[in-house]
């Protein structure tokens, strides 16, 4: 029983630890993401690539895999948006058992 109370009171903690989803800055709402093979970067200067994540081994169990796939958009705009970029074109995303991450190279485009 006392092994049981236990585990509960860590499980409340973690809860308590647990980041919320990561918010998009109002500086990357107007970053684009772009996942077709059509993208033409030749009219675009590339400056860089970001990388947006979300969940961690101890968070992803409150989650739901949609709220940790918004919450890597939000970060990748992020990046994206503190770099200058209006326009990211996506790489394959990473699914992992405990987060969802997203890579991508981040352009400004006309």
């Amino acid at each position: 029983m006392l092994a049981r109370i236990s585990l509960l009171i860590g499980a409340l903690f973690l809860v308590g630890c647990s980041t919320p989803v990561t918010q998009m800055a109002p500086s990357a709402e107007s970053v684009h993401l772009r996942i077709d093979g059509s993208f033409n970067a030749d009219s675009c200067q590339w400056l860089g690539e970001v990388t947006g994540s979300e969940g961690h081994w101890y968070s992803y169990l409150f989650f739901p895999n949609d709220v940790l796939i918004r919450g890597a958009l939000n970060d990748i705009k992020n990046q994206a948006s503190q770099l200058g970029a209006n326009t990211v074109y996506m790489v394959n995303p990473q699914d992992f058992v405990t987060s969802f991450t997203l890579m991508g190279n981040a352009y400004v485009c006309p």
